[in-house]
């Protein structure tokens, strides 16, 4: 092998190495073993110093027997290898035997027949400081041959540098990783205390106190709740107050994805099990593996997924999908639905086994029109929130707001509520809480017309119908039930309808049905619409 061939391989070698690796003990390993395959070395080390001192370790070594690695206790200045720190410049005994003052200074390896020995010392430099030295021993070559030889450890010097350099840098971004993180948790488990979840009604006082003696268990949690009550808001305050708090909290939503995808971001799935599984992949239990899992809309889980999520709380253990290999975790599960799981259950749509083994604690959050009381206490929050957002100052509402904000149902609860006091901060143009930002809906909105006086709406349409009927000679008795349903029918639509402004998006929404079936209903039965006017 030439020269030229011998620099490309030991160079490509070490360059292989840095790229496999960041452990720096492993490196320099593994550059000496190169440098004594590809270089005949009798011996070599590199020595670093110390940190915050000035004393040398040595960090590798090829050739030394551990007691001699040991007596290389050495500081800046002393042998070789401490005055090449000291100088920062190179040194080449071409001969080791006719340098005694070198001999002496290598310790007790003086004490070897070194004739016919060479030693190369090379400095390690990192930004500008020398932090080593590598140095090494092999036989004794030509002048041209150690220059050769001092140029190319130079080179590897300054990798090991770099090598030394990136470590660092890696090692200082981890710390304060680690630091940053350290804050955060501290910053959630703050934002995620029950005292700042907003609440002062009987019904909310009676979450918070559930949720926090079953913080302080094990047990799983099922969460009871319309759409927008803030179901995820309490699924962290348990994880945030519990022994699990350092540990990751991950939400998955079951009824956001199909099937398929449900199951591999549940349990992951391995390369090639499906079309487009490219890799590996973790799923979200590994990922929450000593922390939480919480399942949003566990009532959209297909029944084939409820059996596999069933085997994970009952033995802690799954396999990834096209996996055969079994995974043990240790996952806290607080499950959220909106949807009446008894019902589903006599559907035959969920699970019975799975039902009892989520629904060990049960905490139902009410809906925003049954706790009125909290509603100024949320504006003021969102109000507070939303004005250092947007940099705004909205102070004043006027009691005329307050009421219709105090009399609308809110059919979204507590997210419906923020998206209003958000979109009214956002087009305040002074600190006057305006008017005109009021959705539609809440403008022409009337207090909510309660189920007591709805059902008297309709049973006095269908008796007096029924006395038209009666003493209609030429109607047909047959047809008197079908006839008194759509007198209902139509009684029911047009109250719903008055309560709700006449927004028929609204109006459809309280009613259970779309709006294209709303609209036919209204064309069917002759309903005049009334519009409301903008404000």
């Amino acid at each position: 092998m030439n020269r030229e061939e011998l620099e490309l391989t030991v160079l490509t070698e070490i360059s292989r190495i840095l790229g496999s690796t960041f452990e720096l003990e492993e490196i320099y390993n593994q550059i000496m073993k190169v440098l004594a395959e590809q270089m005949n070395l009798h011996c070599g080390t590199i020595l670093l110093l110390r940190e915050g001192s000035e004393r040398l370790k040595v960090a590798a070594s090829y050739g030394l027997t551990p007691q001699e690695v040991h007596s290389m206790n050495l500081k800046i200045g002393e042998g070789v290898a401490g005055r090449v720190i000291q100088t920062g410049e190179a040194l080449v005994v071409p001969d080791l035997s006719k340098e005694m003052g070198a001999v002496v200074s290598l310790g007790q390896r003086s004490r070897r027949s070194v004739s016919g020995t060479a030693f190369i010392c090379v400095p390690i430099i990192t930004a500008g400081k020398v932090v080593g030295a590598l140095s090494v021993e092999r036989p004794e070559s030509t002048p041209e041959e150690l220059q050769d030889d001092q140029r190319l450890l130079s080179i590897i010097a300054a990798m090991i540098a770099q090598a030394n350099r990136i470590n660092q840098m890696v090692r200082l971004e981890k710390e304060e990783l680690i630091v940053e993180n350290y804050y955060l948790r501290e910053e959630l488990k703050a934002k995620y205390k029950f005292d700042n979840i907003i609440g002062v009604s009987k019904g909310m006082q009676e979450v918070f106190e559930t949720a926090a003696l079953v913080s302080q268990s094990k047990a799983s949690v099922l969460i009871r709740g319309e759409t927008g009550t803030g179901k995820e808001l309490v699924a962290r305050a348990i994880h945030y107050n519990c022994a699990r708090a350092n540990q990751p909290f991950v939400s998955v939503n079951c009824a956001a994805l199909s099937e398929s995808l449900l199951e591999s971001e549940l349990f992951g799935h391995v390369k090639g099990s499906f079309t487009g599984a490219h890799a590996d992949k973790k799923g979200r239990f590994e990922v929450a593996d000593r922390g939480t899992l919480f399942l949003d809309e566990i009532g959209d889980m297909s029944p084939r997924l409820q059996v596999k999520l069933l085997r994970v709380l009952q033995e802690h253990e799954f396999e990834r999908v096209g996996d055969t290999a079994t995974m043990e975790v240790d996952v806290r599960v607080i499950a959220a639905t909106n949807k009446n799981l008894e019902e589903e259950i006599v559907q035959a749509k969920f699970r019975e086994d799975l039902y009892f083994r989520l629904n060990v604690v049960p905490i139902y959050i009410p809906p925003l029109r049954e706790r009125r009381e909290d509603i100024p206490l949320l504006i003021e929050f969102f109000l507070d929130k939303y004005n250092r957002e947007n940099v705004k100052n909205v102070t004043q509402i006027s009691k005329e707001i307050l009421d219709t904000l105090m009399d609308y149902p809110w059919p979204g609860n507590v997210r419906e509520l923020e998206n209003c006091i958000e979109r009214a901060v956002v087009m305040a143009r002074g600190n006057q809480f305006p008017y005109g930002a009021l959705p539609f809906n809440l403008r022409g909105a009337k207090p909510r017309l309660g189920l007591d006086g709805l059902e008297l709406s309709i049973e006095a349409a269908i008796k007096q119908s029924f006395l038209e009927e009666r003493h209609g000679a030429e109607n047909d008795p047959s047809d008197l039930f079908s006839k008194l349903i759509g007198k209902a029918e139509k009684a029911l639509i047009e109250e719903v309808l008055k309560d709700c402004g006449f927004i028929q998006t609204l109006a459809a929404q309280r009613l259970g049905i779309s709006r294209n079936t709303l609209h036919k209903k209204l064309l069917e039965h002759r309903i005049p619409l009334r519009h409301v006017p903008r404000a």
